[in-house]
């Protein structure tokens, strides 16, 4: 470190710099001592620095720095410091002599180091040698000698001391005296009256002298007074000492004595005269002279001066021609003064001005200036508006000519609009001090006129400009008028009301704010508030989402532009009851005696009623051993328990409890199955008993009617003579014959039967009477009754039947009039055990058959009613009633199909979305309200009902919305509160939820001129919205967007921060880009070039499909040839003579799978396509020669199944609504564009002799009076796969188009199945399906005349088409032998179960069942394959929805397939035949047509009524 060098008195820094890190501390030494040790030393030990205060010459010495680096190492440097003494000066005074007096001025250095050196500067610079002084230095001191001191000498002397510490300096001040002396005597001088005069007069001295001046008035012996020289008089002493006299008098004349004196010498003095002269003047005229227009006035003035005096008249710079008629100048003199009037004989408006009398002589000129005011009313003054509030407007105005006279005030006159001034309201007397005056007390939204008048002494002006304001809008000062409250619903309040009174609406109404809230102490003390914009004279709102019958308070509010008024009346009601929202909880239930049931359940909360309590309701009904249900029932009561009395033993019962109110029925309990206690049986239903042989006696009962509980057993008792016992035998409970042996010849014998209960023995049946004989007569012991079966199963009708011989047995059909054989065919067999077995029973199967047994010894009959059990009818579901909330539903059943509903499964969906949900409703509703649906929501509902078969047909889709809808923002309501430079207040109260909760707020902005979003996210609506730290000056861009379940609202806006000053900011400037001008140049080139590209592009394309499509056509029209010589092919091999067609049992079907394409019209060459195959079926009889078949007739029959389309739901009535399309909805999701035809069937007719024949066909049947020798012969029959076309799927009429395009896919059909040369000449016969909105509307095209005798229903499924038979024409009587009939489809199924006294499996022959069935019938496409993801998935497919895998004609059916709809367990079928089976396949059902033997419809109760399925 360098060696410091200090300076004594001064503070001294030593710094330890170091370099390098860590170090622990610095420390600093001197003389082996640790610093500080006295209070002027400081070490800083986070930098090293040392600081010496006021260093002394003790401080001076070696010190020494250590650095500790680490804890066991330290290193340190040391400085000297040396201390420098700086000179000091002893202090000396100033000296003052006068001149030639000797001076001597010492500079003594009283300390500091030597050497040092001392010079001297005098003004701040070395003392020149002309000045003659000496200087003297002697060691520490010097001096300066001055012999003869003269002016020269005076200022300051510095002494400079100089040492290696510091140079200091001392001044001293040397002053010389000098006395006075004149520098500018005084003159005598001529002063002029009125002016100003300077008396001159200065001297010099040191010290500077002063002058005094004395006056002596007049020209006599001068007697000398002092002036008195005051602040702000007419004589004052200047600067140098000359006198200034202002305007001078006369009396200022006379002697002027100028004195000096400086205390140095003798003072000197000097005298003058002052000459006063007096010029022309005016002393007296009037300031001002006031005259009235139209009359005489005049002016004078009297002028005084050394003569001669001159006086003339000026007015406003121009001199007055004395000789002009309206001016008089007269002149007199009085004594020393000039006397001068003007007279004006007739006084106008123009002379109002200043006139100038002017005196002149020799010693200057004077001039009276006269204003002259002409009087007259002042003119109207100029009124504006400063400021319109909405009961104040504040006028602002200018004053025009007052008529020069003072206003002495203002009149202010204003009116309305409508009135006249005459009636109009003054404010008077406005003080003429001001010019702003406000109109207090007026009326908002008033128009006014107003005017001013101003006042004067002369009189009053005429009326200001007229000003028509119109004041501002003001909050309204009355409520609404008529405020009424109705309760529509127990969520919504209905609230009318009418405006406010005209003149307390302050302005235009334009919205209206309506407050709610519960009222009492348990509702919310915060109101809800709805804004709703005004409509009319009567304004309605509806309030929703309110509680269940709970008390609302209700206020309403009018606003205008100026804000809200007054609330109305606070008005209270009560929403509507409704139905208990909850079921009753806690429902137990226990059997207590075989014909009772308790039950109990807790009681509804009060916030579950929603409403008064009525009481509680139960139903229930029995489940029947049959699976029907039973009678349902329902009891009231007010308490939370009841007993259910006088019910079935032993039974099954379903029960269900609800609340309800006078709203109705509340939400249902689960259903409770409980069944009763078991007790003893009741008899047996029926007994029978017949001889077999003459020891052999059958004995056949039915199980009782009521059972009473589980049958254990049956006991036959049997006595000879009654009633004495002579046998028991029992029986299982499942059998219900015995056969007793071992009897005697001609004995009678009495039989009776009884069931038996875990209960006990019940009581024995009827006791019949049989006596065992050899020649026994035909007895069945089959009972009478009614056989009820599920349809698409196998039923078997049991007839057994005992004698001596064995009897015969014949089975009949019919009731009313004579019964007829029944039909034996492939679906219908008799056994040889005397039972009658249809197969795939269908609804036609029904009704009364009769089994007769006969022998030589006598005769028997039972009557069976067989009743077919189908699916029931889609029930008709409507929609009763919507909230933002729920939407209730309600619906007819339909036809039950012969089973008694098991209950509903409702599905529904939202309108845009594919998943469904569903709910199972109990068999007794016919109504049900979805809760907690979003607001504002579309939604799809359909409705199955279920019974012992299976779910029905699925109902129409209906939709219905809740109510609400997306919110929106009220037209004129201001968005912006506020704005500044940096801040936007946003007023969000204009956002109307539009009914539905708002649940999503989104606000971004940003600079136009970024592209920056700034968000703002909300998941509820706020009434306001502050945007903070905006930037000043500057255009933002605005956008909102507010969502609701119903949908979203965007508002777009534009605003501008102000500038710093608060003022608003340009418009947004239209910038154009000067690279987007270039750009514009080009725009029309460049899109000329685009639409030419995109018309080459297009063409290409369309010559591209053209080739592709003529290559498509020729394809299918090749693959149609080759399909069409396989089947000659195959026909050929198959050729059979004219003989062996007439024999029925030889009857050969062919089964050909076509692909479905080649059976696709062109316009569907976009369609999707799936891999099924069509089956074509073919007979061999058709396609053989026919010369010899001149009386048969050929038909040819082509129907098909819905496929589904690419995308979005199949289209069909189930679809629909009425009146809408389905398909417009979705259109995002529309497949291709293609057509449809649903359940369509072309019929080709080869014309031959009329020659009676009956044809039949799988699908379609023609039924003509069989003559004798007639033959059956099935047709050809071919199942084509169609594409969909949603755009005709409304249509309810055939189309030209339509027509057309089903001619082209018929003369493909008929192209493949033309097989001979004369059916290339067939006549074409076309009847066309289409699914339509309505039933009743006409649904046929082509050349069939009878057309109009089918109308199309509403089908249930794609592929389904469901015709109603109704009567043809009389006229065309002769002629329906040609019309097709529609038939039920057959899928393959297995026996039903029988009811008990009909399953008497020992009559029925034992044996393997086959293996398989070959199929009769076509295969049918699974119709649920085409609509997976379009329409709701019923819980269990119907019988029309059985997969096509279990119908195939290649294997048995399906038993998982068939049974998931069918319940229990199937009878098993006895083995058939070879011989039945080629039986069965020739064998068709052409009886059961709607026509009768004749040709007619068959009668009903209803022709209309009887409907048949075409699948």
């Amino acid at each position: 470190m360098k060696n410091v060098t200090a300076i004594a008195g001064r503070d001294t820094y030593i710094h330890c710099r170091i370099i390098g890190y860590p170090y622990y501390s610095i420390k600093w030494y001197k003389d082996s001592k640790l610093l500080p040790f006295n209070h002027r030393q400081r070490a800083f030990e986070n930098n090293g620095t040392l600081k010496l205060s006021n260093v002394q010459n003790s401080d001076e010495g070696e010190y020494t720095c250590y650095v500790l680096v680490d804890p066991e190492k330290q290193i340190h440097r040391s400085v000297h410091v040396t201390v420098k003494v700086p000179p000091l000066i002893q202090h000396s005074d100033s000296q003052s002599a006068s001149i030639g007096q000797r001076v001597f001025i010492p500079c003594v250095v009283i300390s500091g180091d030597l050497p040092m050196s001392i010079t001297w500067h005098k003004d701040g610079r070395p003392i020149n040698a002309s000045l003659g002084v000496t200087i003297d230095n002697i060691d520490f001191t010097s001096s300066l000698r001055i012999s003869n001191l003269s002016e020269i000498h005076n200022g300051s002397y510095t002494c400079i001391a100089r040492n290696e510490a510091a140079a200091v300096e001392h001044s001293i001040q040397l002053i010389v005296k000098v006395p006075p002396h004149f520098e500018v005597q005084p003159r005598d001088q001529d002063g002029i009256y009125g002016k100003s005069v300077i008396l001159n007069c200065s001297a010099k001295g040191n010290p500077i002298p002063t002058i005094v001046w004395n006056h002596s008035k007049g020209a006599g012996v001068p007697q000398f007074q002092p002036i008195a020289l005051n602040s702000g008089s007419r004589i004052q002493l200047l600067e140098k000492g000359s006198l200034l006299i202002k305007h001078v008098l006369e009396e200022d004349a006379g002697f002027y004595l100028c004195k000096v004196s400086n205390d140095v010498g003798a003072d000197i003095s000097k005298s003058m005269y002052l000459t006063v002269k007096i010029p022309a003047m005016i002393t007296s005229y009037p300031n001002t002279t006031r005259a009235e227009q139209g009359h005489m006035t005049e002016m004078s003035c009297t002028a005084h001066g050394e003569k001669p005096i001159k006086v003339r008249w000026e007015k406003e710079s121009h001199i007055i021609n004395p000789d002009m008629s309206r001016y008089v100048v007269t002149v007199k003199e009085v004594a020393d003064e000039v006397i001068s009037t003007l007279q004006i004989l007739h006084t106008v408006r123009e002379d109002s001005g200043f006139f100038s009398c002017i005196a002149i002589n020799s010693y200057g000129e004077d001039k009276g200036i006269i204003q002259l005011i002409v009087q007259d009313r002042p003119d109207p003054p100029e009124v504006e508006i400063r400021e319109v509030k909405d009961r104040t407007i504040a006028l602002r105005w200018t004053m025009g000519f007052d008529g020069n006279s003072p206003i002495t005030g203002y009149d202010i006159n204003y009116k309305n609009k409508s009135a006249s001034w005459a009636s109009s309201q003054m404010t008077k007397d406005v003080s003429p001090q001001l010019n702003q005056a406000t109109i207090i007390e007026l009326h908002p939204a008033s128009t006014y006129n107003i005017r001013m008048f101003a006042k004067n002494q002369i009189g009053e002006s005429r009326p200001s400009n007229e000003l028509t304001i119109t004041t501002d809008e003001a909050p309204p000062d009355g409520a609404p008028q008529d405020v009424q409250l109705e309760a529509i619903s127990s969520q919504s309040i209905k609230v009318t009301w009418k405006p406010p009174l005209k003149h307390l609406q302050n302005g235009l109404i334009r919205s209206y704010q309506v407050c709610y809230r519960e009222f009492g102490t348990g509702g919310s003390p915060q109101y809800n508030t709805i804004n709703v914009d005004t409509t009319g004279d009567i304004e309605t709102l509806t309030l929703d989402n309110l509680k269940k019958y709970t008390q609302y308070e209700v206020r309403v509010q009018a606003a205008n532009r100026a804000g809200m008024g007054p609330t109305s009346e606070e008005i209270t009601i009560t929403t509507l009851e409704d139905v208990p929202s909850r079921p009753p909880e806690n429902v137990v239930t226990t059997a207590t005696t075989p014909e009772t049931i308790s039950l109990s359940w807790s009681a509804l909360p009060k916030e579950a009623l929603n409403g008064m309590l009525l009481g509680y309701r139960v139903i229930y009904w029995a489940n029947l051993p049959d699976g029907e249900l039973g009678e349902i029932r329902n009891i009231t009561t007010t308490k939370p328990s009841l007993e259910l009395e006088r019910l079935e033993k032993y039974t099954n019962y379903s029960i269900q409890v609800l609340a309800f109110t006078r709203a109705g029925d509340g939400v249902r309990s689960e259903q409770i199955y409980t069944r009763t206690k078991e007790d003893v049986p009741g008899p047996p239903a029926g007994v029978k008993a017949a001889a077999s042989t003459s020891s052999v006696v059958f004995v056949s009962w039915l199980p009782p009617f009521k059972l009473n509980g589980i049958i254990r057993k049956y006991t036959v008792f049997c006595s000879n003579p009654y009633p004495t016992v002579i046998s028991e035998f029992e029986a299982a409970p499942d059998v219900y014959f015995r056969r007793l042996t071992n009897l005697n010849q001609n004995w009678q014998y009495s039989i009776w039967v009884v069931a038996v209960t875990a209960a006990g023995r019940g009581n024995a049946s009827e006791i019949i009477t049989v006596e065992p004989q050899a020649k026994a007569p035909a007895r069945i012991l089959t009972f009478s009754g009614t056989v009820t079966t599920p349809w698409m199963r196998d039923i078997v009708l049991p007839c057994k039947a005992v004698g001596d011989p064995p009897p015969t047995i014949k089975w009949l059909k019919g009731n009313n009039g004579t019964p007829a054989p029944v039909s034996i065919d492939g679906r219908r067999s008799a056994h040889s055990n005397g039972s009658f077995v249809i197969r795939t029973v269908k609804a036609e199967d029904s009704g009364y058959y009769r089994c007769v047994a006969s022998n030589n010894w006598g005769s028997d009959e039972i009557m069976l009613n067989l009743q077919v059990q189908v699916p029931p009818d889609q029930p008709r579901l409507t929609v009763t009633k919507t909230t933002t909330t729920s939407i209730t539903l309600f619906w007819i059943p339909g036809d039950n199909g012969g089973s008694s509903i098991r209950g509903y499964i409702l599905q529904y969906s939202e309108d845009n979305s594919e998943e469904w949900g569903s709910f199972s409703i109990s068999p007794s509703e016919r109504s049900y309200r979805l809760e907690n649906l979003k607001c504002g929501t579309w939604y799809k509902f359909t409705l199955t009902a279920q019974n012992a078969v299976g779910p029905g047909r699925i109902s129409e889709i209906i939709e219905a919305k809740t109510h609400g809808k997306e919110p929106q923002f009220a037209k004129d309501h201001e968005l912006f509160s506020s704005i500044n430079s940096t801040r936007v207040e946003l007023n969000l109260i204009g956002w109307n939820n539009g009914g539905c909760p708002i649940d999503s707020f989104t606000l971004e902005y940003r600079p136009v001129d970024t592209m920056k979003w700034t968000m703002v996210k909300r998941d509820s609506l706020i009434k306001s919205q502050v945007l903070y730290d905006l930037q000043e000056a500057t255009w933002y861009e605005l956008q909102m967007r507010v969502g609701n379940s119903a949908g979203t609202a965007e508002k777009k806006v534009l605003f501008a921060t102000l500038n710093v000053d608060g003022s608003t900011i340009a418009p947004l400037p239209k910038t154009v880009n000067p690279s987007q001008e270039n750009i514009q140049g080009n725009e029309g080139l460049k899109m000329m070039v685009t639409i030419i590209c995109i018309l080459v592009a297009i063409s290409m394309v369309f010559i591209v499909l053209l080739v592709l499509r003529r290559r498509r056509r020729e394809q299918r029209l090749k693959r149609l040839r080759d399909a069409k010589s396989l089947a000659e092919m195959l026909m050929s091999k198959n050729a059979r003579t004219p003989d062996t067609v007439n024999k029925q049992q030889q009857t050969l079907r062919m089964h050909i799978d076509i692909p479905r394409a080649q059976l696709l019209i062109e316009e569907r060459d976009t369609m999707e396509t799936i891999d099924d195959r069509s089956t074509v079926l073919l007979t061999d009889n058709d396609f053989g020669e026919t010369s010899k078949q001149k009386s048969s007739t050929v038909t040819h029959t082509v129907h098909y199944q819905s496929l589904s389309q690419a995308t979005g739901p199949l289209v069909d009535v189930s679809d629909a609504r009425p009146g809408t399309n389905p398909t417009a909805r979705r259109t995002a999701k529309a497949g291709p564009a293609t057509r449809s035809r649903y359940a369509s069937q072309w019929t080709l007719n080869r014309p031959h002799p009329p020659v009676s024949s009956h044809t039949l066909t799988t699908d379609w049947r023609l039924p003509t009076p069989r003559a004798t020798g007639s033959v059956d012969k099935e047709s050809d029959s071919y199942s084509v796969s169609p594409s969909q076309d949603t755009d005709r799927a409304r249509s309810s009429m055939v189309s030209t188009e339509s027509a057309s395009s089903t001619y082209e896919e018929l003369a493909r059909a008929y192209e493949h199945a033309k097989m001979e040369e004369q059916l290339r000449h067939a006549k074409f016969t076309i009847t066309e399906c289409f699914i339509s909105d309505t039933s009743s509307e006409q649904m046929t095209a082509g050349t069939n005349d009878y057309t109009d005798s089918l109308t199309s229903s509403t089908p249930s499924e794609s592929g389904i088409c469901r015709f109603t038979a109704s009567p043809p024409k009389p006229q065309d009587a002769s002629r329906v032998m040609n019309m097709a009939v529609p038939k039920a489809h057959r899928p393959g199924g297995e026996l039903v179960h029988l009811p008990p006294y009909l399953r008497m499996d020992f009559l029925l022959n034992r044996g393997a069942a086959p293996s398989g069935r070959e199929a009769t019938g076509q295969t049918c496409m699974d119709p649920q394959k085409s609509r997976l993801a379009k329409r709701p998935a019923l819980l269990a497919p119907t019988p029309s929805e059985t997969p096509s895998s279990a119908l195939s004609s290649s294997g048995p059916p399906s038993r998982e397939a068939v049974q998931q709809w069918q319940p229990g367990t199937a009878s098993t079928l006895p083995q058939r035949e070879p011989g039945d089976l080629a039986q069965a396949a020739k064998l068709s059902s052409s009886q059961e047509s709607l026509l009768d033997s004749r040709g007619h419809l068959k009668q009903s109760n209803n022709p209309y009524a009887k409907s048949y399925t075409l699948v």
